[in-house]
């Protein structure tokens, strides 16, 4: 006849066999149900802990009502203007950082202004005018400022758009 593990009132396995995570039980008494509140006199009816009469008795006040004073949403400004749903946010190359990233001059292009680190892959690139070009650089970005085609240009380079 084969012995079956029998467990005992507390919940623990008999001895010889392992103590396994489903065997454990909280201790009798240490767990108490949870009170249900306005259900009949017997216990936490009636009034149910909100005390008696007045707002807070009746019905649920949210947490933003100050009690009839201007409401803070009210007392602040409005936001002014929008935000422009069409607007481009370029990449900036100054000239001079053109100057510094190629010396000797040279074919420019967004995906060399990429591997050389001077902007991010993946965004439209603008070259501005601030600095000096000494050298013939022939650059291809997407956009340029109207000074910064025209030291380009008088650099004896050509500036063109993608």
């Amino acid at each position: 006849m084969a012995e079956t593990a029998k467990k005992n009132d507390s919940g623990i396995p008999p001895e010889g066999t392992a103590l396994k995570v489903h065997h454990l039980r909280p201790a009798p008494g240490a767990r108490t149900a949870k009170t249900r509140v306005g259900r009949g006199e017997g216990s936490k009816g009636k009034t149910a802990g909100r005390g008696t009469k007045g707002t807070k008795a009746r019905y649920q006040v949210p947490a933003r009502f100050e009690g009839g004073q201007m409401p803070l949403h009210m007392r602040l400004p409005k936001l002014r203007g929008f935000t422009n749903p069409f607007r481009v946010e370029y990449q900036v190359v100054n000239l001079d950082r053109l100057s510094a990233l190629y010396p000797d001059g040279g074919d420019v292009t967004v995906e060399d202004l990429v591997a050389k680190g001077a902007v991010r892959d993946g965004h439209v690139v603008k070259v501005l005018g601030t600095g000096d070009l000494s050298v013939a650089v022939n650059v291809t970005v997407h956009k340029f400022s109207g000074s910064a085609k025209d030291k380009i240009e008088a650099a004896g380079g050509s500036a063109t758009t993608l």
